[in-house]
C-alpha cells in the first residue's frame, strides 16, 4: 500500500504516489483502459488524483470523474488546475484573471461531477494579471467551498514568496507547488525548495521518471520500444526529446547495477530518489495499463541509504540539469491568446 505525507504546512495528507492523468486520459489511452487503471490505483492504495482542465482540452477531467463515480468522496484527494487556454480559446480563456479562475473552477467541478476539489492549482504564473487579483480570486474560491486548499505549478522562489504573503493576508493557505523534478531535472533544488521549506509549501512533482527515460528502457544505439512515449506523435515524443541523447541515455544505463544492488527496479529507484527529498509531498505517476501500477506503487516507503543516493547522483552528474535559472523560463511572459 501507499504511504501518506502532509501537504505543506497543512493537516491534509496525500498519497506520496499520486495518480496523474496528463498524457493518458482522453489522449493516449482509450477511456475503458483509463478507467480500469484508475480503479487499479484505488485498489493499490492511491487516493490522490491530479488532473487539469487543459488536459485533452477538458476531456481528461471528464474521464477521471467517470472513473471515480461511486467512490466515497471523503476518501479521495482530488487536484486540478487552471491557467492554460481551453474551449474556443477566446481572449479570456487563459491566465489567472478573476474571470478565468471562476469559470475554470466551475467548469472543472461540473466535468469531475464533484462539489469541491481538495487542491486547486495555478498551472503557471500569470505575468499579465495582478497577483493581488489572482490571490483574491483563489481566496473567494476557498470561501465558497469549491476548493479546500490552493497550490501553484512551476512558480519561481520569488513568486512563491509573494503568493504566500498574500495568501496569509487573505486568510487561506498556499500549500503546494507542482514543478518538474527528477534525478535528471533538478533545477528546483537551488532556490525553489529552500524557499518552499521555509514557507511551509510542499512540492508535488511531475515527470519523476523523466518521461520514462529513468526506467532504462531507452538504450543508446537501440531502436525505440514500440508504443513508448518516445514514439508517440500526439505529444509524448516532443516532451521527452530533451532527454533523448546519448549522453543522457548512457548515464541512465549506469543506474542498472545500482538498482540491482538495492534490490529494486529502475522505476522504483527513480521514484525513491525523488521521495528522498523531504520537501516532496508526492510524486505524480501515470500508467497506460493497470498492471504498470503494480510495480510503481512498490516505490512507496523505500528508503534510499546515503551510499545509494550518492551513487545515483554520481552516475547522472554529467547529464543532470541543475541550473536554478531554468525555473525562470517556464511560465510565458505573455498570454498565448
Amino acid at each position: 500500500m501507499v504511504n501518506y505525507r502532509f501537504l505543506g504546512n497543512s493537516g491534509l495528507k496525500v498519497s506520496e504516489l499520486t495518480y496523474g492523468n496528463w498524457l493518458t486520459h482522453a489522449s493516449q489511452v482509450e477511456n475503458d483502459a483509463a478507467i480500469a487503471t484508475v480503479h487499479k490505483a484505488l485498489d493499490l492504495g492511491i487516493t490522490s488524483f491530479d488532473t487539469a482542465d487543459t488536459y485533452a482540452n477538458t476531456a481528461a477531467e471528464v474521464v477521471l470523474g467517470e472513473a471515480l463515480k461511486g467512490q466515497r468522496r471523503e476518501s479521495l484527494e482530488i487536484f486540478t488546475k487552471v491557467y492554460w487556454p481551453i474551449g474556443p480559446k477566446g481572449p479570456n480563456d487563459h491566465g489567472l484573471s478573476r474571470k478565468h479562475i471562476f469559470e475554470g473552477i466551475n467548469g472543472s467541478l461540473k466535468r469531475l461531477g464533484m462539489d469541491y476539489v481538495d487542491l486547486y492549482q495555478a498551472h503557471r504564473y500569470d505575468y499579465e494579471t495582478p497577483l493581488e487579483e489572482t490571490m483574491q480570486a483563489f481566496a473567494d474560491v476557498v470561501r465558497q467551498g469549491k476548493a479546500l486548499y490552493i497550490g501553484v505549478s512551476e512558480w519561481t522562489a520569488e513568486q512563491l514568496r509573494a503568493g504566500h504573503a498574500l495568501s496569509k493576508e487573505l486568510g487561506f493557505q498556499l500549500v503546494s507547488n507542482q514543478p518538474q523534478y527528477s534525478a535528471l531535472w533538478r533545477v528546483i533544488e537551488g532556490k525553489v525548495v529552500p524557499t518552499s521549506a521555509e514557507l511551509g509549501i510542499s512540492q508535488i512533482v511531475w515527470s519523476p521518471l523523466a518521461q520514462g527515460v529513468l526506467t532504462g528502457k531507452y538504450v543508446p544505439g537501440q531502436p525505440l520500444p514500440e508504443g513508448s512515449r518516445a514514439t508517440d506523435e500526439k505529444g509524448g515524443s516532443q516532451m521527452i526529446s530533451r532527454f533523448m541523447n546519448d549522453e543522457v541515455l548512457s548515464a541512465v544505463q549506469k543506474l542498472k547495477p545500482i538498482a540491482e544492488e538495492a534490490g529494486i527496479t529502475m522505476p522504483q529507484l527513480a521514484l525513491a530518489w525523488v521521495l528522498h527529498n523531504p520537501n516532496v509531498a508526492a510524486a505524480l505517476v501515470g500508467a497506460s495499463r493497470p498492471e504498470q501500477l503494480e510495480d510503481t506503487v512498490k516505490a512507496s516507503g523505500i528508503q534510499l541509504d546515503d551510499a545509494t543516493y550518492d551513487a545515483i547522483n554520481d552516475a547522472l552528474a554529467p547529464a543532470a540539469v541543475t541550473d536554478p535559472e531554468e525555473t525562470y523560463s517556464v511560465s510565458p511572459k505573455a498570454r498565448l491568446i
